[in-house]
């Protein structure tokens, strides 16, 4: 005689920050929904993935007439024509700017799920973090392009890409947990990200060097200021395509300080929040 096995899903008192194991178990939904992300995005696009390249050009475009020719803002590496500069920020600016996005409205869109099937509701927001590396993949062709263009031949800082890139996820991780839970509680955050977005651009030394508020204000406002992660991020892509600027550790550093406690509390508010989804969705 077979008994059937029941399993009963229960909350728990004590809110736990982070399961890895049960993240491990559903891996491959993980992976199926990332995939799913990617494809269904272009799909039913006549450009297809050359979104991914056209979107930042036209940025880097406007950036260069603008600030680069109208404004003149030099860059604080020498050598670097203003374009690559530019192009250097907006790549990882525009990867954090839709991850940010897609992660703000990521249990909304999914409140159909929520409320039939369990599996761990951190996926949601990790989908477009992981998703998106296939559009900022695809758009380093434009830093390829730039550098024959311009006949710039990148130092050994390269080797250090690897640095900015894992802050940057760290970075979208973070906002993304913060704002996900937000954003499904109180529905004036999706609404906000609208012009909080263009605000945080505008903040982050897309434009312009982060030394100017060094030259400006000093060491400490300089630092003070590396508090915004893509500060460090945007630096980071910087110097390591820099020829003769060693890679900013003291900026990149605190950003990486900063970006944990930013991914560390919103994953801890999302798992506060995470048993009142399927009551709010």
């Amino acid at each position: 005689m077979h008994t059937k096995q029941k399993t009963i899903i229960e909350s728990s008192s004590r809110i736990n920050v982070f399961d890895f194991k049960e993240l491990i178990r559903y891996k491959d939904l993980l992976y199926f929904m990332v995939l799913r992300d990617v494809t269904v995005l272009y799909k039913q696009t006549v450009l297809g993935f050359a979104w991914a390249i056209i979107s930042p050009l036209f940025q880097i475009v406007v950036f260069s007439v603008i600030f680069g020719s109208l404004v003149g803002v030099k860059p604080d590496i020498g050598g670097m024509p203003y374009a690559l500069f530019s192009c250097l920020a907006v790549i990882p600016w525009t990867y954090f700017s839709n991850s940010l996005n897609a992660a703000g409205s990521s249990l909304i869109n999914a409140n159909a799920i929520l409320t039939k099937v369990y599996f761990p509701r951190i996926i949601f927001p990790l989908v477009p973090v992981f998703s998106k590396l296939v559009d900022l993949s695809i758009s380093l062709i434009i830093v390829v392009g730039l550098l024959f263009y311009f006949k710039y031949q990148p130092g050994s800082n390269l080797i250090f890409i690897i640095i900015p890139l894992i802050l940057l996820m760290i970075t979208a991780m973070g906002f993304g947990f913060w704002f996900a839970a937000l954003s499904i509680q109180y529905r004036d955050f999706k609404f906000a990200l609208t012009f909080m977005l263009p605000l945080l651009m505008y903040v982050a030394p897309v434009a312009f060097p982060a030394s100017i508020i060094f030259n400006k204000f000093g060491i400490h406002a300089y630092h003070a200021y590396c508090a915004y992660p893509m500060v460090g991020v945007i630096e980071g892509f910087r110097a390591s395509f820099a020829i003769d600027k060693a890679l900013p550790f003291d900026a990149v550093g605190i950003s990486f300080i900063s970006a944990s406690l930013i991914c560390l509390t919103g994953l801890w508010y999302f798992k506060k929040m995470e048993k009142y989804f399927a009551d709010i969705a």
